[in-house]
């Protein structure tokens, strides 16, 4: 796509089914409904992914978004929610341990439990909303900005786009992104769940959201860290007797750097809070949980060459929606 067709970009981050938030969010910036979808006679919407799970409007969100991408009012990049339910969904080919890409194991359905309940009577919805989700970009890199759900890392997005020939999915990359430790496993866990690094000596911390983990997501664009806590980037901070620990050689090894002369790259997934602003000159993250009652948050992007905090915008949902939902 050249990213000179529309005079200017809204980039919107994770919807999670806070249909009326994004209804309220897009006439803010200046889009109606016309023949039933929202539109900007000069500008064009980027969604970051993750318009599905959590919310309670997910079906409402899906047809908003599906035909404001259909209609050429927006675009959008897979989200790593749009990627569980599609491998969730999908039968596994022969070989494999299991019927589909995905384990069907409590957590997995736990994790998309809204999806799978609201569009359980909408067969037709789950068929077509399946084949655009595996027809979705991944990552949009255009001429003066770039898009990615969770961490840009340039070599593994050229090998993307080596083995699939664009920035979608080919089918049989889909198949063997769902085996751990294949390179497409990883090219897949990067670019749409970030970096992470292991927790040291084998501990596990619980999350926010319940769920156990071995491994804290980390920072990608911040240059010679020296503690574990200044490479940390999610809601749960670490336990304090490893944030002040030295990064080891192979931990830094592991991790990469978006520069700040890079293009400006807009991302989601990290559920930030406050009030948005640019985490760098040139990256900006438009997750600020909504639908934990936080910011459905926007970005205008006009031709401007670093991320200016004056051009976010967004809903307050606890204080503008939540007693109307």
């Amino acid at each position: 796509m050249n990213d000179r067709t529309f005079s200017g970009y809204d980039i919107i981050g994770d919807v999670h089914g806070c249909a009326l938030s994004l209804r309220i969010l897009l006439s803010r910036m200046g889009y109606t409904q016309q023949q039933g979808v929202y539109q900007h006679p000069s500008r064009q919407a980027i969604f970051v992914g993750d318009i599905i799970d959590r919310g309670p409007h997910i079906r409402e969100a899906l047809h908003l978004v599906h035909d404001m991408v259909s209609a050429g009012h927006a675009q959008i990049v897979m989200g790593n929610h749009e990627y569980n339910y599609l491998c969730y969904a999908t039968p596994a080919p022969s070989g494999f341990a299991q019927p589909y890409l995905r384990k069907h194991t409590p957590r997995n359905k736990r994790i998309l439990q809204e999806t799978l309940e609201q569009l359980a009577n909408h067969p037709d919805d789950q068929r077509d909303f399946l084949s655009w989700f595996e027809q979705m970009p991944v990552f949009l890199d255009c001429e003066h900005f770039r898009v990615v759900h969770a961490c840009w890392h340039q070599t593994l997005v050229d090998r993307f786009i080596a083995m699939n020939g664009s920035n979608r999915m080919r089918r049989g990359f889909l198949f063997r992104s769902a085996v751990d430790g294949s390179q497409e496993h990883e090219i897949m866990d990067i670019l749409l769940r970030g970096t992470h690094l292991e927790l040291p000596n084998n501990e596990v911390m619980v999350s926010r959201d319940g769920f156990e983990r071995s491994f804290f997501r980390t920072k990608f664009w911040v240059r010679d860290p020296y503690y574990l806590n200044d490479v940390v980037f999610q809601p749960d901070p670490l336990p304090v007797h490893l944030a002040r620990l030295p990064l080891t050689r192979e931990q830094r090894s592991e991790l990469t750097c978006y520069r700040e002369d890079n293009k400006p790259l807009f991302i989601g997934h990290y559920w930030c809070q406050g009030e948005p602003e640019a985490l760098s000159p040139s990256v900006a993250c438009l997750d600020y949980s909504a639908v934990k009652y936080g910011k459905l948050v926007a970005y205008r992007l006009d031709d401007e060459a670093r991320i200016q905090n004056s051009k976010f915008v967004w809903v307050d949902v606890a204080r503008e929606v939540a007693f109307i939902d």
